[in-house]
């Protein structure tokens, strides 16, 4: 029997007020502000407020290498903080907020699925409280008076070949990836090359994910580097004058969203950095004030636990100070099949007939990617989970495979059929993770501050990508010298590759040796607080494919969203 669609089951759900949800976790009465039927924002005068509530058990979730389909993070972090409820636990998730980018064209909304939902599921995936607009202003408004700062003379000596802050929209639209402003009059600015991201690529959406505070992120905003002059030093937001106002448009997006899953489990929904060139988390301050609401905070990292996971350790932990007591790896059966390397997955398209036959001896070739990630946890000296996410096709003996697996990597691993079950789907994978968290955690970041920026990079591709060495272009020799003579040194690595394998090459499954990890180019993230080394082609700006999601998309006579998934 197949279920009904993620809308249809989303739009039966009996939604608790939030008043009695926010009132449940500890949230302080007069702390919640509410927007409209099915979310609010909670004030950050919560968080001096919880200090002394208990701290819950910091769990995060990521996955094996996912193939394009995606291997249900986010599905499993919200069955996940529903199954607690299921075994006399409490539990509240934090996730990212989507871009409205993906929810019009290929991948969909990103609220879970089946009967592991975060509620109301069109509010989600469709402008939730404006902070995904917020951020877009925020970050336009520096661009426009970077501009001005150009047209009025450029005081500051702004090397126009030399300006590294683009303009954002969260909109898919890969012919805005690379223009030409300033045409026309001269009345119309200085023409120059530019281009748009979409506005999850912001650094302003990294650097409100990452603050700590209000004024953490008007700091933060202050110290975001627009470019350089002819000489090479950097140019900020604060010398133009942007990062009082950039600050004051994000007064109200700093505050996280409460809202809830099908089963009335409390959801913290905030921010949405990009996972490729940024941290792929959710933000800070959601889980300064989730710490103290429940008895575990389940928090998703983006993308395989090389590029999420990593980046939660050493650079989101490394800011909030907050210490994690378990870490959960989702798997799938097709997920493994795929890393065998003898199938080909394309977004969009039907899943090829081999991958769903039966065969326990492919899971175990690919299982080579879950015993990479399981290790990648490890050597953080965090406890390990593997979190089966089982589909109605799968079969028993390819079940088993990933058992025998996580066994051999000295892991725990139970199944969950939360997408079809919801909560009481996904019991034994909490009773799993509550006993892991029990053990005591030996957590450490990979790398200390005054370590060199090689260092850092090196450190990472060697120990968690598993490179053999890596390789610099003339270009990122020359990046690295100038950061480091500028003081960006002391900031955290976000490497910069492809989600699609352990590597930098998104053809090469499973968990690859004997290669060299290529940094063509250095960026820095200096308001966010990271630096980032690019390897390999990255698209910041995503394009539509011949039939995105938005052809389908439409509205009926009484006002209902229809075919939204």
């Amino acid at each position: 029997m197949s279920l009904p669609s993620d809308l249809d089951i989303a739009n039966g759900a009996k939604l608790k007020p939030l008043d009695d949800i926010a009132d449940a976790a500890g949230i302080p009465t007069g702390c919640l502000e509410p927007y409209g039927v099915g979310a609010a924002k909670i004030s950050l005068d919560a968080i001096p407020r919880m200090r002394q509530r208990p701290r819950a058990k910091y769990v995060v979730v990521s996955a094996i290498t996912p193939t394009p389909l995606g291997e249900g993070k986010t599905t499993t972090v919200v069955g996940l903080g529903q199954a607690f409820q299921h075994i006399g636990s409490s539990a509240t998730i934090a996730i990212r907020q989507p871009s409205m980018g993906p929810t019009f064209g290929i991948k969909g909304g990103a609220a879970g699925g089946g009967h592991s939902q975060v509620v109301p599921m069109e509010l989600f995936n469709l402008h939730l409280t404006g902070d995904m607009h917020a951020v877009t202003a925020a970050h336009n408004l520096c661009s426009a008076l970077l501009d001005a700062h150009l047209y009025h003379g450029n005081d500051l000596g702004f090397d126009p070949h030399n300006i590294t802050w683009r303009r954002v929209l969260d909109v898919n639209d890969r012919s805005l990836r690379n223009v030409v402003i300033g045409l026309g009059g001269r009345l119309d600015g200085i023409p120059r090359e530019s281009g748009f991201d979409i506005t999850a690529a912001s650094e302003v959406m990294a650097a409100l994910a990452l603050c700590t505070s209000l004024t953490d992120l008007r700091t933060r905003l202050g110290r975001i580097v627009l470019g350089y002059s002819s000489a090479g030093t950097p140019i900020t937001a604060e010398e133009i004058g942007a990062a009082g106002s950039m600050a004051v448009i994000l007064k109200e997006a700093i505050k996280p969203n409460l809202m809830q899953t099908l089963e009335n489990t409390p959801a913290l929904v905030h921010t949405g950095p990009f996972g490729n060139i940024a941290t792929g988390n959710s933000s800070i301050v959601a889980d300064q004030i989730g710490i103290h609401t429940s008895d575990f905070l389940l928090t998703e990292a983006g993308f395989g636990a090389d590029m999420g996971a990593e980046r939660f350790f050493n650079i989101k932990c490394r800011y909030s100070g907050l210490v994690p007591d378990a870490a959960v790896v989702v798997a799938t059966v097709r997920g493994l099949k795929a890393h065998s390397g003898n199938h080909r997955i394309v977004a969009g398209k039907p899943l090829p007939e081999a991958l769903l036959a039966e065969n326990p001896d492919e899971v175990h070739m690919g299982g080579e990617n879950l015993r990479k990630q399981l290790e990648n946890m490890s050597i953080h000296g965090v406890t390990p989970v593997v979190a089966i996410n089982v589909f109605p096709d799968d079969h028993r003996a390819d079940i088993d495979a990933i058992h025998e697996i996580a066994a051999e990597c000295g892991a725990r691993a139970a199944a969950a059929t939360h997408f079809a079950d919801g909560g009481r789907g996904a019991t034994d994978l909490a009773e799993t993770i509550k006993e892991a968290a029990e053990e005591k955690s030996d957590f450490a970041v990979l790398y200390p501050d005054d370590a060199s920026l090689k260092e850092k990079i090196h450190t990472t591709a060697t120990r968690v990508y598993g490179a053999d060495d890596v390789s610099y272009s003339r270009q990122a020799e020359k990046q690295i010298t100038t950061y480091t003579d500028a003081g960006f040194d002391t900031l955290p690595v976000c490497i910069a590759k492809t989600h699609l394998s352990i590597s930098s090459d998104p053809a090469l499954k499973g968990a690859p040796t004997g290669w060299t990890l290529p940094v063509r180019e250095v960026r820095a993230s200096v308001g966010a607080g990271f630096v980032y080394p690019i390897c390999g082609d990255m698209r910041t700006m995503p394009g539509l494919g011949r039939t995105p999601a938005a052809h389908a998309i439409d509205i009926d006579a009484d006002g209902n969203v229809i075919n939204l998934s």
